[in-house]
């Protein structure tokens, strides 16, 4: 019999804990339970790669700049970002410096062959367990897909108009009263007020992880991508990744002791609550879009183009294809937002 506890805590464990989904490495794409923008196109790193390149040509940041990556998995976006740099400016690889934030020593082994097998002893990257040790004066941090793995609370009101939040037990979903003497709970209810939600996932992590960016590095841009909405839906979107195969988690035949653990589980990111989060933090919000603009905005065209004229027609086309998928409208291209944010202490 398992004690009750929030379902926030549910959550962690699911995917965090010693026996969680993200404790055994994972494969992404077509052999594992789903796909990212990484894994469609390395022409997604290489337009923020490019957007880095203008970032320290316009003077917001200096050419030794640490670039980190948060939650990296296999390492392929931080490797697309250093490929596509040394194509656009390869001097930078003399003075930039690399890392990645990842909690799991498999993971980072993992990171660590793929950067020997693609780059041998050319580049240096440094690895660091958690957010909080990496210190610095100046950083680009990239974050693909990390703020939906943030643990969540779910809310629901009832008919009454009383805000409950929910819990677990067994593997089975409840939802209680708020206990107001809580401050976690009045965090909640404030957050629920503040941006009139009634039914959905609240995270409670996003002002914390600005903080600490706030607190241990003196200027820094911060580059995130994830799928969500800039308003609440006031609706659940938390939902379960196996196989390809999605399951709303309060689908009536679902079978949540079967999956926890053992599959991915997810929800849309609330933007304007993260953009507020990192606003209370002292940080600045440069730009806020959807993915199809954000890489648009990046170059991802004109490095098409330069691909166009280096390249067969065949894998100009192929590539072309993959681009489309990240930009398409009814996909991934407004369903996917982008967000910039900026401390600059200069």
């Amino acid at each position: 019999m398992q004690e009750q506890i929030n379902f926030s805590q549910y959550f962690d464990n699911w995917l965090y804990s010693d026996t969680g989904y993200y404790s055994n490495y994972k494969t992404i794409g077509k052999e594992g339970d789903f796909f990212t923008a990484v894994s469609t196109s390395s022409f997604f790193g290489g337009s923020i790669g490019k957007k880095i390149v203008s970032i320290i040509q316009e003077g917001h940041l200096p050419n030794n700049t640490t670039i980190v990556e948060v939650g990296a998995h296999h390492g392929y976006l931080l490797a697309d970002i250093v490929q596509f740099i040394y194509t656009l400016k390869p001097e930078l690889l003399d003075t930039l410096e690399f890392a990645i934030v990842e909690r799991y020593p498999h993971l980072q082994e993992q990171q660590k062959q793929y950067f020997k097998n693609s780059f041998g002893d050319v580049i240096k990257l440094k690895h660091y367990n958690d957010i909080s040790e990496f210190k610095a004066k100046n950083a680009m941090i990239i974050a693909n897909e990390i703020f939906d793995a943030f643990s969540c609370e779910l809310v629901y009101t009832t008919k009454d108009d009383i805000l409950q939040k929910g819990i677990t037990k067994d593997n089975k979903i409840e939802f209680i009263d708020l206990d107001i003497n809580n401050p976690k709970d009045q965090e909640l209810k404030d957050i629920c007020e503040k941006y009139k939600i009634t039914k959905g996932e609240v995270s409670l992590g996003f002002k914390e992880f600005a903080t600490i960016l706030n607190n241990n590095i003196e200027n820094f841009d911060f580059i995130t991508f994830d799928y969500g909405d800039f308003h609440p839906r006031n609706d659940f979107s938390i939902r379960i990744y196996h196989k390809h195969n999605v399951y709303p988690i309060f689908q009536d035949d679902i079978n949540l002791k079967e999956l926890y653990q053992q599959s991915d589980i997810t929800y849309d990111v609330h933007f304007n609550h993260l953009i507020d989060s990192f606003n209370e933090a002292g940080i600045e919000n440069v730009e806020s879009t959807t993915q199809l603009k954000a890489l648009v905005e990046f170059g991802i065209i004109e490095l098409l183009e330069m691909l166009h004229k280096n390249t067969s027609e065949e894998n100009y086309l192929r590539e072309a294809n993959k681009i489309k998928t990240l930009l398409t409208p009814t996909g991934m291209g407004d369903r996917f937002k982008m967000a910039h944010f900026r401390k600059n202490e200069k």
